[in-house]
């Protein structure tokens, strides 16, 4: 009887928690649906937009002290959120405060100083780093039209914009970007950058300049002739804008293979990063013309993540022309390969970072998903798509202990339960020997130890994968199986799960290839994977039901048909037009 009770109880509970599960993926289906219809205006706001806005903060605050920079309709910035959140530090239940005036006022001066005043925003913080997007520079064009009109129509009282004498220069000296305007708008940029601790500044642009009808209508830090970025490290890390990614809906949603043509008129932005970047991240950065779209990607956000690790406490920028295509792709994947690896809104559930990526980072930022989808241009498809090519630990910015202490440790904690403990002087002796040797250290010491009867562990991999609070995951022997060719491979070898004491949860003695989780039948994958393709298919189960993919061919082709497997292995969501 007690038994049947406790049954019924844990199935009560699942019931439970599928229901709120559905009910955080249909939230997301609305959320896309609505995205999907309207561009986000600061000064147009719906009930159901102030939801979103609602929802947001709440999750930011799961995890967060944050303070809020106001933007009241639009008043900074048309298409940023009428409630920036400024992060400050990690600390649960904590409420918001009203953001430093100095941080205000930076703001408020800075608009000008880039495209569409889509001023330097943090978004991200991690390990008390700000992580930052914006646009690029205003070039003359723009900054001269936009500084007049906005004087004229403020009635001559906002501090921000120039004096009239300095609007009224001749055009010569804006077009040099010599003139006092630049030093003034483009002074208050950089005050805004150093009070976030910006150091790093990355620029996807193709292009040196934003040409439109023979002038240039925007600029970039990294060709600024007065050199005013000169102490920020500036890296040139060109991007296939949106128009791009028609190509890769035209290939039924395919990126491998797809090059972009670096050869077009426009495209003049070399790749510059210093040189220091390729002997740490071991990446050929002179092939980056034959990458294709995956590849290409994969890099970058390497580099993006190998940015944010230094040891110092700098701060990183991103931005690509406008801020709103390929820049939210950038910070996107940031947010969600951090949180994976639980250093970042670490109490958030898939569904639950998934709202918050799309709300915050791409609506609110004001991308412009309607006009993207009728020419075809599915960049914003693309990025949580692209989840499948970063599940790797390949792509974590968590280091990892080293192998043989935790192999001596399982060592220790099997020993205590089956033998004598080694004395403490020949567990130090042994760890001297492995800092020394420690990838051959980890070899012998595992085929010494899959030889010893009492614990059977054996090494095949190359590293182990702490996943926080779960059992360790502890290198177990690969066999060839029929089974095999359906489990998950990675470069870190194949896995035995052992408790946190170091005991192996099964007693069987088969390899762990044969081992399977008794709640799922099938192996473990690392958390990061689990994790990450959770959310993708959160993410494609919602966009079927919405959205959809619209085939070019005929007849869906495999690709297509690949993604209408896992849409039906999401969340239970069907969608009624995923081929369009």
């Amino acid at each position: 009887h007690v038994r049947l009770q406790a049954t019924a109880v844990g199935r009560g509970s699942a019931m439970a928690a599928s229901g709120l599960s559905l009910r955080k993926s249909e939230e997301i289906v609305d959320l896309i649906y609505l995205f999907s219809k309207t561009q986000y205006r600061a000064k147009e706001v719906t009930p159901q937009v102030e939801e979103i806005e609602r929802r947001t903060l709440d999750l930011f605050s799961r995890d967060y002290k944050y303070s809020i920079i106001h933007n009241p309709n639009g008043e900074v910035c048309g298409h940023y959120p009428r409630q920036i959140v400024f992060l400050e530090q990690e600390l649960e239940y904590d409420r918001s405060s009203t953001v430093s005036v100095k941080l205000q006022d930076l703001v408020n001066r800075s608009k000008l100083a880039r495209c569409r005043g889509r001023f330097v925003c943090p978004v991200i913080l991690y390990n008390g780093k700000h992580i930052c997007r914006s646009s690029t520079l205003a070039g003359w064009g723009e900054l001269y039209g936009r500084t007049g009109y906005n004087y004229i129509f403020s009635g001559g009282t906002d501090d921000t914009c120039a004096e009239p004498e300095e609007v009224l220069e001749d055009d010569n000296g804006v077009r040099n970007g010599d003139s006092q305007l630049f030093d003034k708008v483009r002074g208050h940029d950089i005050k805004l950058l150093r009070y976030l601790s910006v150091r790093y500044i990355c620029d996807l642009m193709v292009e040196n300049k934003k040409v439109k009808f023979g002038l240039n209508v925007t600029s970039s830090e990294k060709v600024d002739k007065a050199q005013r970025y000169a102490d920020f490290t500036l890296l040139s890390v060109p991007y296939p804008g949106c128009e791009f990614f028609k190509d890769y809906k035209d290939r039924d949603y395919t990126a491998e293979g797809l090059v972009f043509n670096w050869n077009q008129d426009y495209v003049d932005a070399p790749l510059t990063i210093p040189p220091c970047f390729n002997q740490n991240l071991s990446i050929d950065w002179s092939q980056y013309q034959s990458w294709d779209l995956v590849e290409q990607t994969q890099n970058y956000l390497k580099l993006l993540l190998h940015l944010i690790n230094s040891d110092d406490e700098s701060g990183l920028l991103v931005h690509c022309i406008s801020g709103w295509d390929r820049t939210p792709l950038f910070v996107s994947l940031l947010r969600l390969s951090l949180w994976a690896d639980g250093v970042v809104h670490s109490s958030l559930e898939p569904a639950e970072i998934l709202f918050l990526t799309i709300a915050y980072d791409w609506f609110l930022f004001g991308h412009m998903l309607p006009d993207r989808l009728s020419k075809g241009e599915e960049i914003f498809f693309f990025c949580f798509n692209f989840l499948k090519h970063i599940v790797s630990e390949k792509f974590s910015a968590v280091k990892k202990q080293s192998v043989i202490i935790i192999i001596i440790y399982i060592d220790v904690c099997v020993l205590r339960r089956k033998g004598p403990s080694p004395s403490p002087q020949i567990l130090w002796n042994r760890l001297e020997e492995s800092a020394l040797h420690p990838l051959s250290e980890a070899r012998s010491s595992s085929s010494s130890s899959s030889n010893q009867s009492d614990h059977g562990l054996t090494h095949t991999g190359h590293g182990l994968t702490h996943m926080g609070s779960s059992p360790l995951a502890v290198p177990g022997t690969r066999v060839d199986h029929p089974r095999s060719a359906s489990s998950v491979s990675t470069e870190y070898g194949s896995w035995q799960i052992v408790s946190g004491c170091g005991t192996p949860v099964y007693d069987s003695p088969l390899p762990f290839s044969f081992q399977e989780d008794a709640s799922s039948g099938c192996p473990l994958p690392p958390e990061r994977q689990t994790r990450l393709e959770s959310v993708r298919e959160i993410f494609l189960a919602a966009y079927s039901s919405t959205v959809g993919l619209k085939s070019s061919t005929p007849s869906p082709s495999a690709a297509i048909s690949g993604l209408l497997e896992q849409f039906a292995r999401g969340v239970g969501l069907r969608g009624h037009n995923a081929i369009v």
